[in-house]
């Protein structure tokens, strides 16, 4: 299968936006492991939060491996079509995420509530996180808190039905996040001002939702010969004959 470069895109765009949601809900966290880390410096910030990618991307290859194993036992090439149309609706959901007020569709952050709960004691095991192993294992853990704009991206990697393109598709959300990511953990300074602005955030909150847009009208635009070869090129499928 061809790398699906519409919906890594869309993914990386979402992490470096979701940035600003990651300060806000991860950011007393962030500095928590920080400060847990005793020489505090930037290789133990960057420890934590590879840790932290390293985390999603495991979490993706595991949901895409079980809808592709879901996929392969149906046997039925109109699925495999509509899971890549529900990719388009997730990644609009992902959109409104980032376009709403903080806040709005927080909902999307229950389906992970119960496993954090089950993971929290590990994480104090892992505390303080004084080794390079635990920074890393610690990060894996963070890669798995409950968040709406994570969950929803996981989604994304399920519907993607493949162990390899769900966990390439959480890994560009997580490289995304890591240039706000790494400054805040390190020192706790709010990097993320400058992306908070609405013009930048309505342009790339738009480039999702077009994104989205694209993934789930693909299977019909495949059939206009203009749009054909760039869709093919972004890893577009077209319906099955």
């Amino acid at each position: 299968m061809p790398i699906d470069w519409l919906v890594l895109g869309s993914a990386w765009l979402t992490g470096v936006l979701g940035g600003v949601h990651c300060v806000t809900m991860c950011g007393g966290i962030a500095t928590g492991l920080g400060v847990s880390a005793r020489r505090s410096g930037a290789r133990d910030a960057t420890l934590i939060n590879l840790g932290r990618v390293a985390g999603y991307t495991l979490a993706g290859v595991i949901v895409g491996g079980i809808g592709g194993g879901l996929l392969a036992a149906a046997r039925l090439d109109w699925m495999a079509t509509g899971a890549r149309m529900l990719v388009g609706v997730v990644l609009i959901l992902v959109a409104l995420r980032l376009l709403l007020p903080a806040g709005k569709l927080a909902f999307l952050a229950r389906p992970g509530q119960g496993l954090w709960r089950r993971l929290q004691p590990l994480q104090r095991a892992l505390l303080p996180a004084d080794t390079w192993p635990k920074r890393l294992a610690l990060g894996m853990l963070w890669g798995w808190l409950p968040c709406g704009l994570s969950t929803t991206m996981l989604a994304a990697a399920w519907l993607q039905a493949s162990a390899f393109h769900g966990g390439l598709t959480m890994l560009a959300f997580g490289l995304g996040t890591l240039p706000l990511m790494i400054p805040l953990t390190w020192s706790g300074a709010r990097a993320a001002r400058w992306l908070d602005r609405r013009g930048l955030r309505l342009f790339l909150g738009a480039l999702v939702l077009l994104a989205g847009l694209l993934t789930l009208a693909a299977p019909w635009l495949m059939q206009v010969p203009a749009m054909h070869g760039l869709l093919t090129a972004l890893g577009c499928r077209s319906l099955p004959a």
